[in-house]
């Protein structure tokens, strides 16, 4: 970046105005409109370095400047527009300016990383109960206008609000941070003022309204980022008072913790005092094993058993080439603190109940008819599997998840799964996106046997023979009967996780199961084969 460039942009944050501490007000400068509005400009003119984002978010200018700005002129309409398109800009996720795309060339990835350090700070700065208050305030205000009355510009501030709680979500968790089970983390405390200031429940109000369905499929991008450090069963399971399993479990992960400190501790010893006196040391004869000059192997350290014998010690181990490194699973899954898993189990619920099978008719529709963006379906397919999940886990009612239970689900998430195992072959520069957005649809095909065995277990008559009809498509149909083994005939472990390989199992197991119950109580499946039709031989006159 050149100094003149430099220089403007730090005089064109100087001039947004300055904050008063004894009045704890912002006050703004007679051109701040002006002044964001160059801001605006400038990022627009940035390049693939990204030059001008990192050296914004090096002063801070969101923390020090633009969010104080915004709790003090929130009411000002002009002032509030230009401030919601500047800060929804600063906080684009950085995957999404490289293209979905981790650079791995040296100074690039350093100034991705730069990118990402700013989001964190970023999002800890909007863990503030009063900016998500005054945006709710805003949004509610607009959400009561009628949806003909309503006009563009306020459409586009609803849009621009949704993708501002987008990308707040979506930043990932601060490696360093480190935070155990049980505590409140950058992520839990964003969670926290969005439950406290209402925005949830404007969330839950346009999930539910009909009238609001162009939104819906933010909306699913805003519940992935929200639930995706949960466990759907341990949330539905989340109470009041710890029940015996988790008492259980932390007795033994804290039993664990205190076992490798007194092993750490006694190694520590070691290290400083040997087991053994020193006039033991030296170097050792190796009975009846001659070495390369054909004489007695001579040994330098002590051996208690001759199996400890090993020659590859100093040896340098071959490095793995980046190519040939088998995929990690990307599965961050932590218990957040005891009041945040409460609302979010409370908000579940009322999802369910108001929200989830007008939701996923609207976006399985848009996804079907090509409306949405290459990578919704997998917000889908998460849905999917998390809402079926919980609802398995917590009080079991079919209709709730009823517009996701049918055969055509069964063929949507198969059809899916053969797209993404295509494209990690064609699209080998996204190898670990497609191999992950699999292993999603592989969950959520897994949730849907889980839950017709959940179905057959119901003491509804009406729930089990609903069950047994959609068995006897499946599994009366060729592809979805081989379905899983493909899977595993195709299993690649450097392209795809072990958690993966796990979860196919899992699902081939239950499968097997539900058949071997189904064939049981029918009597037999009858497998259609396809035969050759023998010609006949024509006779030869004679």
């Amino acid at each position: 970046m050149s100094s003149l460039l430099s220089a403007d942009l730090a005089a064109a944050c100087n001039a947004l105005g300055y904050f008063d501490s004894k009045s704890n007000k912002y006050y703004a400068d007679a051109n701040t409109l002006e002044t964001v509005k160059d801001l605006i400009r400038y990022l627009r003119r940035d390049d693939e370095t990204h030059d001008i984002r990192r050296q914004l978010g090096e002063t801070q200018v969101l923390q020090t400047d633009l969010l104080p700005l915004l709790k003090s002129y929130w009411e000002e309409a002009d002032l509030f527009d230009v401030l919601l398109r500047l800060i929804v800009n600063l906080t684009t996720p950085a995957l999404i300016l490289w293209n979905e795309q981790i650079p791995t060339e040296k100074i690039e990835r350093n100034f991705y990383l730069r990118v990402e350090d700013h989001l964190q700070n970023y999002k800890e700065a909007f863990a503030d109960e009063a900016i998500w208050a005054l945006l709710s305030t805003r949004l509610g205000k607009i959400l009561e206008i009628d949806t003909a009355q309503r006009g563009d510009e306020n459409s586009l501030i609803i849009e621009r609000i949704l993708i501002l709680i987008r990308n707040i979500l979506y930043v990932p968790a601060d490696v360093m941070e480190k935070r155990p089970d049980n505590d409140a983390s950058a992520h839990d405390q964003v969670l926290w003022a969005l439950h406290q200031s209402g925005i949830l429940d404007i969330i839950l109000y346009i999930t539910s309204s009909a009238s609001e369905n162009a939104y819906y499929l933010h909306i699913l991008e805003i519940l992935s980022f929200m639930l995706r450090e949960q466990n759907a069963s341990e949330l539905a399971q989340a109470a009041l008072q710890r029940s015996q399993t988790e008492k259980l479990r932390d007795e033994a992960e804290l039993l664990a913790i205190r076992n490798k400190e007194i092993n750490a501790r006694k190694k520590k010893s070691k290290v400083f005092s040997g087991t053994r006196h020193s006039r033991f040391g030296g170097t050792f004869v190796v009975k009846s094993m001659k070495s390369i000059s054909e004489n007695e192997l001579i040994y330098h350290k002590p051996l208690g058993k001759l199996d400890s014998l090993n020659f590859d010690v100093d040896k340098t181990k071959p490095k793995t080439p980046k190519n040939r490194l088998p995929v990690k699973a990307a599965r961050n899954e932590r218990r957040s603190a005891f009041s945040v898993r409460l609302f979010l189990k409370e908000f579940c619920v009322e999802f369910l109940n108001g929200a989830y099978n007008t939701l996923m008719y609207h976006v399985k529709d848009n996804l079907v008819r090509a409306k949405a963006q290459a990578h919704d379906e997998s917000y889908y397919l998460w849905a999917m599997r998390f809402f079926m999940e919980f609802n398995r886990c917590y009080k079991f009612e079919v209709k709730l998840v009823s517009e996701t239970v049918a055969v055509q689900t069964f063929h949507y998430v198969q059809r899916q799964s053969e797209t993404f195992y295509d494209l990690m072959s064609t699209d080998g520069k996204k190898l670990i996106l497609w191999s992950r957005r699999l292993h999603l649809a592989l969950l959520a095909y897994r949730e849907l046997f889980m839950t017709l065995a959940a179905m057959d277990k119901s003491p509804d008559g009406n729930v089990r023979d609903s069950a047994r009809v959609i068995k006897s498509n499946i599994f009366y149909v060729l592809e979805y009967r081989e379905f899983i083994l493909t899977l595993l005939v195709n299993y690649d472990e450097l392209k795809m996780s072990d958690t993966y390989l796990k979860d196919l199992i899992e699902t081939q197991h239950i499968f097997l199961k539900m058949l071997e119950s189904f064939v049981g109580n029918e009597g037999s499946v009858i497998v259609q084969s396809k035969g050759k039709r023998r010609q006949k031989k024509k006779r030869s006159k004679k």
